[in-house]
């Protein structure tokens, strides 16, 4: 079995595809945010983070298929050490104190232990392409939060304009028509 295979059952025995998420479960979306970071040429670890980065929930998503306290060992052990540490702060982001001045200040601030961690070039770039290509999956399968999604990314994507990659500024320029 692959290592996509062996994290696909392993959020399904933790119940992902029984949490409601835009578009269907929390499981289909994860599925979804995979499969677009991989038609756009993301490496295979940014894929496999895309696959499980809700796994300890998130600033907008609250509900964790994995304590981040106790089990961060148990996704590792499955994804490895990459993909985990994505994982880990995609979903310990506190988006309201980091996503905003992220280009200038280069730092994420962890909403679970109030810590902050400034993060090199390639860190950058995988946050913020997973950052992204998640919101535009939430923006393309949950109609009652699309305006307000699409004006917030409008307003944010070209603050990351430095950060991401080439290809997903490109989805995000096409589906905002920026």
């Amino acid at each position: 079995m692959s290592t996509f295979q062996d994290l696909g059952s392993l959020l399904m025995v933790r119940g992902a595809d029984e949490l409601d998420h835009a578009g269907g479960s929390l499981y289909v979306h994860l599925h979804r945010v995979a499969k677009r970071l991989g038609s756009l040429a993301a490496s295979d670890t940014l894929i496999l983070a895309g696959l499980a980065h809700a796994a300890h929930g998130t600033d907008g998503y609250p509900t964790h298929l994995f304590d981040w306290r106790t089990e961060r060992p148990v996704l590792e052990s499955v994804i490895g050490t990459d993909a985990e540490l994505i994982v880990y702060r995609y979903g310990a982001c506190d988006r309201e104190t980091t996503w905003r001045d992220l280009a200038e200040h280069r730092t994420v601030t962890d909403r679970f232990t109030g810590t902050s961690e400034e993060l090199g070039n390639a860190e950058l770039r995988d946050f913020v392409d997973l950052s992204i290509v998640n919101e535009l999956d939430v923006l393309d399968h949950d109609a009652d939060r699309a305006d307000e999604l699409r004006a917030f990314l409008r307003d944010q994507i070209p603050r990351w304009q430095s950060l991401a990659s080439p290809a997903v500024l490109t989805e995000a320029h096409r589906i905002l028509q920026l």
